[in-house]
């Protein structure tokens, strides 16, 4: 997957380790000097654009047209929410994370201004946005058993395992189980002779570890 990050300090920079070790491309948007010398020090050479986040110039150099993600983690409110904006409305990037600093601003990172996920705790941003962006279009909707099962829900792509097959015939991670498939606005309750079609939402229980596999069934 196709990352930028606009903001390299710690968040950011954190968040860029995380991606780069789970072999995600990675763009890092820094203007501050400081800041783009110790990331050039740390990270691969060519993750790092230094300037701004809001420049659509800049944005362009990173790759901005090409990107899956646009994660905008500085230290300032009004900067993440340009720059989410800008990839949204005028480059079609499909998916926007903003960190929000001061809580009395969370009001504002909604989607009609170009937020998917505004997050207002920086402690528990990098986890979130890295766990998000690693199961592609698989969305987590409930964390069950402390964590360690999550109800997702992903859309079947026309080109995946699952289009067009039984769910007899998956070979579903051990501790899955489908929940639900919503197809034309009505719920299905799945048995094994259900076949699964492009285009259909599937919900599921999974453990957390085993997400990536079911993902790999359902997803492109």
């Amino acid at each position: 997957m196709k990352v930028i990050i606009v903001g390299g300090g710690k968040v950011g920079s954190h968040l860029a380790s995380r991606l780069l070790t789970a072999h995600h491309q990675v763009k890092v948007i820094e203007s501050r000097v400081g800041e783009v010398r110790y990331l050039h020090d740390n990270l691969p050479n060519g993750t790092v654009v230094p300037g701004s986040g809001t420049d659509p110039a800049i944005l362009e150099a990173a790759g901005i047209r090409e990107v899956d993600v646009m994660a905008a983690v500085t230290g300032v409110d009004e900067t993440n929410l340009v720059a989410t904006s800008l990839a949204r409305f005028e480059f079609g990037v499909s998916r926007t994370i903003a960190r929000v600093k001061d809580p009395r601003n969370e009001w504002m990172f909604t989607q009609v201004m170009g937020v998917d996920v505004a997050l207002s705790q920086a402690s528990i941003m990098a986890s979130l946005i890295a766990e998000e962006m690693s199961l592609g279009n698989m969305m987590t909707l409930l964390k069950l058993s402390k964590g360690e099962y999550s109800l997702v829900e992903e859309k079947v792509h026309p080109s995946a395992t699952a289009a067009g097959s039984r769910v007899m015939d998956l070979r579903l991670p051990a501790e899955c189980i489908l929940a639900g498939v919503i197809r034309d606005g009505k719920l299905i309750i799945p048995h094994g002779d259900t076949v699964l079609h492009p285009g259909d939402e599937v919900l599921a229980v999974v453990h957390v570890s085993q997400t990536g596999q079911l993902a790999s069934i359902l997803g492109g």
